[in-house]
């Protein structure tokens, strides 16, 4: 049976070469738009998994971390005299204009807190030490920056609202979903910078329990305590920002058309190649029968083409996989790809291949044993 499956398949090498092809671009398909859709979610939560808070309070209603709204900075000693409270700390977000030496004007999301090593903000540092921005008009940005704002360096100074701020450190991968990119300054010069939205006001508190802390209790006390206000564990407050960017954007709804589109191109030229190899090869499987073969029989001969040609596909397709990875880095984009997506997108590649053999199983099923005699 293997025999005749290896025969029958690899009769035509030009057309068994477009059937891999066929498999192999859509496995590429899929791994590629999957996991840059992963790294695109990735980004859009990569503040809230990197810091040490259990939990964040919120504005009212604030859809995720990006987009954050003000309310007053003494709700957290409300916070921090709750029981189960290791420690507590506002934290600003907010997007600012930072002008630029060439005259332009960029946006750029600023996080500000008075100590960010408590929080492990910012998490990749190239050069500098977030203690230092407490001690003047300083600014941290990520290499991103650099795609945006044109090449920085330390020393150099940009102007935030007519503010000249002095570059004295470097992060790397803090990346938004917007694509934005972020800088680090310390809690009370960015609310001397935007005095009329952040005097005396802060956009999140962000806090850790203590050791035996019951996190439930603790959020359900906060949510007392600051009846108009959110609360979130770490978990539920990545789970809602991902979702928003989900629903918000149609990111989600264009991951699931490519990959239904890369499924339809393999199951396509999976079934149409084994229907062409069928139907020029109809003696061979007249014969099988004719020899007591039953269709269970030509069924294994198709099934065992289909999953030679999903395997050989699937391998070829992971190769470029490695060189979108590379290009896709070079311009601040992250390719995600995981071994269990592989492995899903391995077995959902037999499944589709051997389901894509029923069609050519349907015309051999029907043949006539006695065409081998036929001239």
């Amino acid at each position: 049976m293997v025999d005749l499956a290896l025969k029958t398949l690899l009769y035509d090498k030009l057309r068994f070469a477009i059937t891999v092809s066929g498999v192999a671009f859509a496995v590429a398909l899929i791994v590629v738009q999957s996991g840059l859709f992963r790294g695109i979610l990735e980004n859009s939560t990569i503040t809230i998994e990197k810091c040490n808070a259990d939990i964040w309070v919120t504005s009212k209603n604030t859809p995720n971390v990006d987009f954050a709204h003000a309310f007053p900075e003494t709700y957290v000693n409300r916070v921090r005299s709750i029981p189960g409270i290791a420690r507590a700390d506002n934290l600003i977000v907010q997007f600012m204009n930072i002008n630029l030496p060439t005259g332009s004007e960029e946006s750029v999301v600023l996080y500000a807190m008075e100590n960010f090593k408590k929080w492990n903000l910012p998490w990749n540092i190239v050069e500098g030490d977030p203690s230092d921005l407490r001690r003047g008009y300083f600014i941290m940005l990520d290499d991103y920056a650099a795609t945006r704002f044109g090449p920085f360096a330390i020393g150099d100074h940009r102007e935030i609202f007519g503010t000249r701020l002095k570059i004295i450190g470097r992060t790397k991968d803090a990346l938004s979903f917007t694509t934005t990119p972020m800088g680090f300054i310390d809690y009370r010069l960015a609310q001397e910078l935007n005095p009329d939205r952040l005097r005396g006001k802060t956009t999140y508190i962000v806090a850790k329990l203590a050791p035996e802390a019951d996190a439930a209790a603790v959020a359900a006390e906060i949510r007392r305590r600051l009846p108009y206000n959110d609360v979130h564990t770490r978990k539920s407050w990545a789970d809602q920002t991902r979702n928003y960017w989900v629903s918000s954007t149609g990111i989600g709804i264009n991951m699931l058309l490519t990959v239904f589109l890369g499924c339809l191109v393999g199951v396509v030229v999976v079934a149409q190649t084994l229907y062409t190899a069928v139907l020029d090869h109809l003696k061979e499987f007249a014969t099988v029968k004719a020899i007591g073969g039953s269709n269970g029989d030509i069924y294994k001969i198709l099934l065992k083409q289909a999953v030679i040609s999903a395997v050989v596909g699937y391998l070829v397709g992971c190769l470029p996989i490695f060189l979108v990875r590379a290009l896709v880095t070079r311009v601040h984009l992250k390719l995600v790809v995981t071994p269990e997506m592989m492995a899903i997108v391995f077995i959902g590649t037999v499944l589709l291949c051997q389901a894509a053999s029923i069609v050519s199983f349907k015309k051999v099923a029907s043949t006539d044993p006695a065409l081998v005699f036929r001239g």
